[in-house]
């Protein structure tokens, strides 16, 4: 039985559902959890698949074959990747700025944004506090997720980054925040499994696109977003694809993180075919 890690945000609600849907319980095992969480489990080899962030690829691509057409990006605004400031983000110059410790993706594309397009040198520290608290002690921090989405819905007299649409104002080009990959253990001892997943990811993709209002009924996030703005976050936020131009801002992304000093290198590309199988 593969085990798959299930990211415990609304952003992969739709596809886990329409999964679900089709998959007998019996082919798959679920393990929830945040990114970071299953990042550290997939490193291990304790999950086979998962939608995990796309800077853990780019640290281990010799461990990782990619899922091809499928990713977590947005196309402009992510709407759950938010950077709350007292302060102007060109501001921000030497100033402490408070992360998530649940996504390094989201981590690190803040870095580059502050750094290139700010043009501003800062500091940054995990935070497990509140954000009301957390502002306290510093004048911005990062949020993302379920948690991102929970505090924009309040009314707030803070400076509101969404870092998706900073990266396509700048760049012009798609963020890649996760993507599907596997393990190459599992695709070289589980070949067929993994095979039939991806195919069954694809078509629970573009299933769930096509049916988001249903799947808004059944969904535990409707409970506090709202089933109207629970389908609008997924529609006009979120895209699930991995296109042409998904790739060039992942590469970009990669780029920027070796210019930087956040990855040794830009990793290449790698992606389960047949071919990639057989290489292990």
């Amino acid at each position: 039985m593969l085990r798959i890690g299930r990211i415990a945000y609304a952003n992969c609600s739709p596809i886990f559902h329409e999964l679900q849907n089709q998959a007998s319980s019996e082919d798959y095992q679920f393990i929830g959890g945040v990114p970071s969480y299953l990042n550290a489990m997939l490193a291990a080899g304790e999950i086979d698949v998962c939608p995990s962030s796309s800077i853990q690829y780019a640290l281990r691509p010799e461990q990782y074959l990619i899922l091809p057409d499928l990713s977590i990006s947005s196309i402009g605004r992510v709407a759950s990747v938010l950077l709350f400031s007292r302060l102007p983000l060109e501001e921000l110059d030497g100033q402490l700025v408070l992360l998530s410790s649940e996504s390094a993706t989201s981590v690190n594309l803040l870095r580059i944004l502050i750094k290139k397009r700010f043009n501003c040198s800062c500091r940054f520290t995990v935070s497990e506090q509140p954000l009301e608290h957390a502002l306290q002690e510093a004048p911005a921090m990062l949020l993302i997720g379920d948690a991102a989405l929970r505090a924009s819905f309040q009314e707030t007299d803070l400076h509101v980054y969404d870092l998706g649409q900073l990266w396509h104002d700048w760049t012009g080009l798609p963020f890649v925040f996760a993507l599907w990959f596997c393990t190459r253990r599992a695709a070289l001892e589980r070949t067929a499994e993994v095979t039939r997943l991806a195919r069954q990811l694809v078509l629970a993709k573009d299933r769930a696109c096509t049916d988001l209002e249903r799947i808004a009924q059944s969904s535990s996030e409707a409970a506090w977003m709202g089933k109207e703005r629970l389908v609008a976050y997924w529609r006009d936020n979120i895209s699930y694809d991995l296109g042409e131009g998904h790739l060039e801002g992942l590469r970009l992304f990669y780029r920027y993180c070796a210019e930087l000093g956040l990855l040794p290198a830009e990793p290449e590309l790698h992606f389960l075919t047949a071919s990639a199988v057989k290489k292990g």
